[in-house]
């Protein structure tokens, strides 16, 4: 099964290579990752997108909790949240084609970014089944390169994974 977790760091340099080296170390692999600056910008959030059964789970959020820079670790698999990633698919264009992929696009609600001689640069964000689809249409056009993010998550209402400076929140 797949997990996301949320996990709030100190904003510092070497923090994501403990984390990365921490993984490493344990024998567990990162599906995705995504790091980025919270509004406090001495803290960052890592959205961490792992593959295993509950003791996996339970093991990385063990070892993760050990790590002085972590502030808080917090399962969104469960939850009701928001979970998005963004992929960048450059597709084989002829002007005989265009229209087709264009259509296709926008039933997805992607976006073309790019546009040059033989190819097409589409943009599309979206769960990951929904990622996975477009992908499967498009490669009958031959698909070139395809870039993606890390999943990124924020839960569902008025609850948060940090609320202000004090209380933490699961």
């Amino acid at each position: 099964m797949k997990h996301v977790l949320a996990v709030l760091v100190e904003n510092k340099p070497g923090v994501l290579a403990r984390i990365a080296g921490l993984f490493s170390r344990r024998g567990f692999n990162i599906d995705s990752l995504a790091v980025g600056e919270t509004l406090d910008p001495n803290i960052s959030r890592m959205t961490i997108t792992v593959t295993g059964d509950s003791s996996t789970l339970e093991q990385v959020v063990k070892q993760l909790n050990k790590l002085v820079n972590v502030i808080k670790i917090s399962n969104v698999t469960e939850d009701p949240a928001v979970i998005r990633e963004l992929m960048l698919i450059k597709v084989q264009a002829d002007p005989q084609t265009r229209s087709d992929i264009q259509q296709i696009v926008e039933t997805f609600r992607g976006k073309v970014v790019d546009v040059s001689l033989d190819s097409l640069v589409i943009e599309i964000t979206g769960d990951e089944e929904k990622l996975e689809a477009i992908k499967i249409l498009l490669q009958h056009f031959g698909i070139r390169e395809v870039v993606r993010t890390g999943k990124v998550a924020i839960l569902r209402g008025s609850k948060t994974t940090r609320e202000g400076y004090g209380g933490l929140v699961d």
